[in-house]
């Protein structure tokens, strides 16, 4: 369904899991698990069908980012962090949800990043998943250099330097089996997103490359967990652990999972889920 969050912009937003259950002689509200997918360019559909192991601890909300996969097309100047993590709030107030736990994945921990900057008293918790705080690209380069030599590393250069669509297309083949140590058992993941290349090459020519989100943790008034792979090559870990001594010492957790790649639920199901699991239920 789409929801209107302003005049003219529509998100599209999925749920799964209801919000109450019956507990005895109450019905108990589960706390709302909002994803914020990555990209950027990308929408929602890397989260399906993994996430829905966490329904039954939570009601979970996907959704496109403003100008993503199928929400309403946005000029491309309103696809900053501050209007996306606006969103945030504009979709929780419209929809009448109250402290979500908000999961931000790479480009998305980007976005709930400027979101804790911004609206520290909104979520009730924050999870930051392979993501980093800048650009960071001699730490890219460095790690696609120690998982494929000298070539991943040229490849990688050649593209997040010069983004367009052959450079891209070259960075898929050789960069992004490095992004993972695992291979997906579900070989039709990436068919089913949806991609505007458009947004991507703007973005890395734009905001991403002055980014610097270290500043705005420091107020972070709620606890936040940060998964990290070892082997991340295009947010490497060492960016992890600044956003870790960026947070406040007694909001901040820290889960660092060896041979693992972007995005530990991929690589690590079962330890990534049982961690997040124990994270969303903690009081």
């Amino acid at each position: 369904m789409k929801i209107l969050i302003e005049p003219n912009v529509h998100l599209f937003v999925d749920t799964e899991g209801v919000s109450l259950v019956p507990d005895a002689s109450t019905m108990r509200e589960k706390p709302t698990l909002i994803l914020l997918h990555g990209g950027p360019g990308y929408d929602h559909a890397s989260f399906k069908p993994a996430f829905s192991q966490l329904s039954d601890i939570a009601q979970i909300i996907y959704y496109d980012h403003r100008g993503h996969g199928r929400s309403d097309k946005r000029p491309m100047d309103e696809l900053t962090l501050d209007n996306l993590a606006d969103d945030i709030v504009k979709l929780c107030d419209t929809l009448g949800i109250t402290k979500p736990i908000v999961f931000g994945q790479s480009f998305g921990g980007f976005v709930a990043q400027r979101y804790i900057e911004r609206h520290p008293k909104h979520p009730l918790k924050v999870i930051l998943s392979s993501t980093s705080h800048n650009f960071g690209l001699t730490r890219k380069l460095a790690m696609f250099k120690r998982l494929g030599g000298d070539e991943t590393s040229n490849v990688a250069s050649e593209f997040w330097t010069n983004p367009n669509e052959s450079s891209y297309d070259v960075y898929q083949k050789v960069c992004r089996p490095f992004y993972n140590t695992v291979t997906s058992s579900n070989n039709n993941a990436a068919l089913r997103a949806t991609f505007n290349s458009k947004i991507l090459f703007r973005w890395i020519n734009g905001e991403y490359k002055d980014m610097n989100l270290l500043s705005g943790l420091t107020h972070a008034q709620c606890p936040v967990l940060v998964l990290a792979g070892e082997l991340d090559p295009v947010c490497p870990i060492d960016d992890s652990r600044d956003i870790v001594d960026a947070l406040p010492e007694q909001f901040v957790q820290f889960e660092q999972f060896s041979d693992c790649g972007h995005g530990v639920w991929r690589d690590n199901p079962n330890t990534a889920f049982t961690r997040l699991k124990k994270f969303i239920l903690e009081s």
